[in-house]
């Protein structure tokens, strides 16, 4: 596990070349890496996320469930990516939200309370975290924007185009869900792209 979590913390660390040498030193003591199972979850709704979650690798989903009792899923998170819902994480509230990983996973963790100890220790470290909230919060933007202004058959497009590496790890109905219809409209609207190549 030793050499495992050299590998990932060293990869994790590439995203931040500016981050200064001590800063980079700290950021590494405050990382565990932890392995999941298809199915596991990092956390549930009600709870709250007291650590920031990096995928090294697997695939999860986000997802809540609605007043009929149907899950929602509203993002799929893979290697890279991090599997939070930022606005619970931010305010240590309880989340509305499950991730469930989907394939067997490899994650990084940063416990909140030491990364506000990094935010307020080194300055270089709270512009990279607001980065990455940045990032997370533009794509749950973006997912509320699709819904207002695109169509399914768009939404799908879209998805499809930038995710070209998930679409053989997730099922039909997951991104069904995802997207916002049912799992028959998603094989109409596949069935009609097919014509038209």
């Amino acid at each position: 596990m030793e050499k495992e979590f050299q590998f990932y913390s060293d990869l994790f660390m590439e995203q931040f070349p500016l981050l200064s040498l001590e800063a980079k030193k700290f950021t590494r003591s405050i990382l565990t890496l932890r392995k999941y199972d298809k199915k596991e979850y990092l956390f549930k709704s009600g709870g709250i996320q007291k650590e920031v979650c990096y995928v090294c690798q697997g695939l999860l989903r986000k997802y809540y469930i609605n007043e009929k009792g149907n899950e929602i899923i509203t993002g799929f998170i893979s290697e890279k990516g991090y599997a939070t819902d930022y606005p619970s994480f931010s305010r240590q509230k309880p989340s509305k939200y499950h991730i469930e990983c989907l394939e067997p996973s490899i994650i990084l963790f940063m416990p909140y309370d030491k990364l506000q100890e990094a935010y307020r220790t080194y300055k270089d470290s709270e512009m990279y975290g607001r980065l990455t909230a940045e990032m997370v919060l533009t794509r749950e933007t973006d997912r509320v924007e699709s819904f207002l202004f695109e169509n399914a058959e768009e939404r799908y497009l879209k998805f499809i185009s930038a995710n070209k590496d998930l679409m053989n790890r997730i099922s039909l109905s997951h991104l069904a869900s995802y997207l916002g219809i049912e799992r028959q409209s998603l094989t109409r609207i596949r069935s009609k792209l097919a014509k038209k190549q």
